[in-house]
């Protein structure tokens, strides 16, 4: 019987994104029916397992993605498939990276959750790809998110504070305006796909929220003071507004933590 750290590391380890997704579903099931040797301890690679394609380019490296057309809409279902991708592999890294007696069974229920979602994230987008002629890997893609992951690969406060409270919140504000663009064109298919992810990406940052809190708490610091410190270290220009407030009030994530870290700039979502 294996171990759910184990399970976690098998997927992180599987470089066909097929694979990851497949396994990340049985690893789910797996846990959900009690059938795993509870938490366990796998230690989880320094980076998670890729295919050959797509390219993987520095962020400033990335072409500049068409806006309207097929090759803008191909472009945006390939990077936002990449992000998914990745989110799958940031889930399992979590559990295995930080896994520990100390935490609550619900700590690994909701990270569970997060990377089943994610796994169909990224396979109902994948499956969008050859209607409009392409497929994953067809076009180059940054590791900026991995990068993030490996910045804060020490401590699990850090990457709550990053990962999802910073980076899947910037999804939560940028989403609706791509959400609305789509319904104008028409593109009933690819709106239903992305609405789906939105009001999943609110119970993920929930969850980055709460674990958050917990743990800050529990080593006796104040939560919004630490974010703070935390998000000016690893974004020194500050976060990108306007910040999408109803969502980020569904996920129980109050203003006091962002407001006083808002950059004036035009909102720009995250590129894969």
């Amino acid at each position: 019987m294996t171990s759910l750290a184990e399970r976690a590391v098998a997927v992180l380890t599987a470089a066909d994104p097929d694979d990851k997704v497949r396994l990340s579903d049985q690893a789910a099931l797996a846990w959900r029916r009690g059938e795993l040797a509870g938490i366990g301890c796998c230690p989880p690679p320094d980076r998670p397992a890729r295919p050959d394609l797509p390219v993987t380019l520095a962020p400033k490296h990335m072409p500049r993605r068409r806006l309207g057309g097929p090759a803008g809409k191909v472009a945006m279902i390939h990077a936002l498939a990449h992000i998914e991708l990745n989110a799958i592999d940031l889930a399992w890294d979590i559990i295995a990276r930080f896994a520990a007696p100390a935490l609550p069974a619900a700590f690994y229920d909701d990270w569970v959750t997060v990377a089943a979602d994610e796994a169909a994230h990224f396979a109902a987008l994948a499956d969008l790809l050859p209607a409009v002629g392409s497929f994953y890997g067809a076009l180059p893609a940054h590791d900026g998110l991995w990068e993030a992951a490996d910045k804060t690969a020490h401590d699990l406060i850090e990457r709550l504070a990053v990962i999802p409270m910073t980076l899947e919140a910037r999804a939560l504000d940028t989403a609706p305006a791509t959400i609305a663009r789509l319904q104008e064109a028409g593109e009933a298919q690819v709106t239903a796909v992305l609405s789906t992810i939105l009001e999943d990406e609110i119970g993920h940052v929930a969850a980055g929220v709460r674990w958050f809190e917990t743990l800050c708490r529990t080593r006796g610091d104040d939560p919004i003071a630490r974010y703070h410190a935390i998000i000016r270290r690893h974004f020194p220009k500050g976060l990108k507004a306007p910040f999408n407030q109803a969502a980020r009030a569904r996920a129980n994530f109050p203003p006091a933590y962002w407001e006083p870290l808002a950059h004036p700039g035009p909102a720009r979502p995250l590129r894969a």
